[in-house]
């Protein structure tokens, strides 16, 4: 089994979350949310904010922990193959700071976008953005929410 250990970034403004639309170089495009594996040695909280810079070319400052999911994703529910899977995810309200919005240099995230959070149900998606709208949205006193259902447009 493999294991990752990521901090995802909830940036949500008047209405509009940030998305990153995520191109592997195999496998299918989907929207997530701008974040990513926390290096060696590296804080979770740091990781966040440098990953949003990364990915998005904004600069931004952590406002709080919203909560950790954790799950198994089975070989054959991946997109990329390999065993199966534990992803361990932080998420994190963001708030922008400066910067300017731009594609992943050399990376795998070819736009970030402004989508209305009423419109985010349409998308192709991760399942982490589904996650990290219901800890926004109820703020669990846990940090944990119900699993999320994969399934038609929600993809791990």
């Amino acid at each position: 089994m493999s294991f990752r250990l990521a901090a995802y970034a909830i940036c949500i403004e008047d209405g509009r979350v940030l998305l990153a639309h995520y191109v592997p170089p195999s496998g299918e495009n989907t929207w997530t949310l701008p974040g990513g594996r926390v290096e060696h040695a590296e804080d979770p909280f740091d990781a966040v904010t440098r990953e949003v810079a990364e990915e998005t070319g904004y600069d931004s400052v952590v406002e709080r922990l919203l909560g950790v999911d954790s799950r198994v994703i089975p070989a054959a529910e991946r997109l990329i193959s390999g065993p199966d899977h534990h992803n361990v995810g932080i998420f994190y309200q963001v708030r922008i700071t400066g910067g300017q919005l731009r594609p992943e240099p050399n990376g795998e995230t070819a736009e970030s976008v402004w989508t209305p959070i009423r419109d985010v149900a349409c998308l192709r998606r991760s399942s982490l953005v589904d996650v990290g709208l219901a800890l926004a949205r109820t703020v669990p006193a846990t940090g944990h929410v119900a699993s999320v259902p994969v399934g038609g447009l929600i993809q791990h």
